[in-house]
């Protein structure tokens, strides 16, 4: 039998052509959709019945094979493509053929198999994917051998460079993948700030320590249980908070916590005469809590406790610090505050890019306002954070550059640094 000329039927080779062209494209387009499909989409329409949003959550359990199956077929049809249209070339031109056919064919799989599919694919992945989730399929179905097969050289490539590949691992936990979403799609603008850093704040509550977030017991407004009655009342009224923890002998031995509504209560109940008050007997006991426990778990606490005050305590149970309820929940929906709270300017923006920021302002608290990213793993303030990457305890003065911000130190009162300037490096360089 006569082989088939292709040289002499054109028409033939270009179908050939254009149908591994097609292929080429579906299965670019294919990969592309089912790796940028939306889960929690598919998850929904599969409740809701749809039987390809079903086949798209089985094909993205076995991620692995789904994409080594989607590589191997488009590498050979995009090898047949070119070698075919290597031999119909050469055929037509002689060895001159092979530069066309090379020529040629990287224009038209770059353009019309790879650029062009995947492109749509990543602007309406779900519609893509729910389209195509049937053939590729059958398609996994039919290359799972050859996928086993590749999977076990590649393990046993990789083995002795100590790389160990885990059936469907994923090198992010779900926290990370949604986080790393939602800053995607603010830096493409279908996320406000506000509501991004809401999210990230959620998120973020199983890393955070009641440490993270209490006010520290240098900053905590204390009363001195053995005040007289009208003291200890005008000690209240005077003070932004409703709850006031009672020490005494020492500021560290909190024997009580005072409610501003039951010393009202209280008051009424005698007339309004101060002097018959029993601070003791209205006040209610502390509750102690560590200051390495997560900031998820505390949130849970005080609500079945039904509380929102605590005091932090170290391993040697001396207190360190007090933890509210508003305090976790700013941690989520940024700082709360009301008509009887101190405003407190710590962050203060400068018209030449710079921030005059208090040492004990949080770096989180920082992070948020100015939009950045220092780190604050070894560190909860601002001027922890100098500190420890100085090693030493600045003077006014000093300057420090680290993290691409210059932090120069503008007062420090005793062991504290109190006042800084921080300036981006790049803003710096342009004024």
């Amino acid at each position: 039998m006569e082989n088939l000329d292709l040289t002499s039927s054109p028409w033939i080779a270009l179908g050939i052509v254009v149908l591994c062209l097609c292929l080429s494209a579906f299965f670019s387009a294919s990969e592309t959709a089912l790796t940028a499909v939306s889960r929690a989409r598919m998850h929904a329409m599969e409740t809701g019945g749809d039987k390809r949003a079903s086949i798209v959550n089985r094909l993205l359990m076995a991620r692995e094979r789904l994409i080594g199956a989607m590589l191997i077929g488009n590498n050979i049809v995009n090898v047949g493509v070119s070698s075919f249209t290597t031999v119909v070339l050469v055929g037509i031109f002689g060895d001159a053929g092979v530069i066309y056919a090379t020529l040629l064919m990287s224009v038209f799989i770059i353009v019309f198999a790879e650029v062009t599919p995947k492109t749509v694919a990543i602007i309406k992945p779900d519609q893509v994917a729910l389209i195509f989730a049937r053939p590729v399929s059958w398609i996994v179905m039919l290359f799972t051998p050859v996928v086993f097969a590749v999977e076990a050289i590649v393990k046993l490539i990789l083995r002795p460079f100590g790389v160990v590949i885990g059936e469907n691992q994923s090198m992010l936990s779900a926290h990370d993948e949604i986080k790393g979403t939602v800053d995607l799609l603010h830096r493409e603008g279908g996320v406000v700030k506000s509501d991004r850093d809401m999210l990230g704040g959620l998120l973020d509550l199983k890393e955070l320590t009641v440490e993270d977030v209490m006010i520290h017991r240098t900053k905590m407004r204390t009363i001195d249980a053995d005040l007289g009655p009208a003291e200890i009342v005008r000690e209240v009224l005077a003070s932004p908070y409703t709850r006031m923890p009672l020490w005494r002998g020492t500021s560290e031995n909190i024997i009580g916590v005072l409610h501003a509504k039951d010393l009202l209560r209280a008051l009424d109940a005698v007339g309004g005469d101060a002097s018959k008050l029993n601070v003791q007997q209205i006040s209610f006991l502390p509750w102690f809590v560590p200051v390495n426990s997560s900031l998820s778990g505390q949130l849970k606490a005080f609500l079945s406790k039904k509380t929102h005050f605590a005091l932090a305590v170290d391993e040697y149970g001396e207190v360190m610090g007090l933890v509210t309820l508003e305090d976790i929940l700013e941690e989520i929906v940024g700082d709360i505050k009301d008509e009887h709270d101190v405003a407190v300017q710590g962050v203060r923006p400068r018209p030449d890019g710079s921030v005059i920021v208090d040492g004990s302002v949080p770096i989180r608290d920082v992070n948020r306002a100015m939009d950045w990213s220092l780190p604050d793993e070894e560190a909860t303030t601002i001027a922890g954070l100098v500190i420890h990457e100085a090693r030493l305890i600045p003077e006014a003065g000093q300057a420090f550059t680290f993290y691409g911000f210059r932090f120069e130190v503008m007062r420090r009162s005793r062991n504290k640094v109190t006042s800084l300037m921080i300036t981006p490096v790049k803003a710096k360089e342009a004024a």
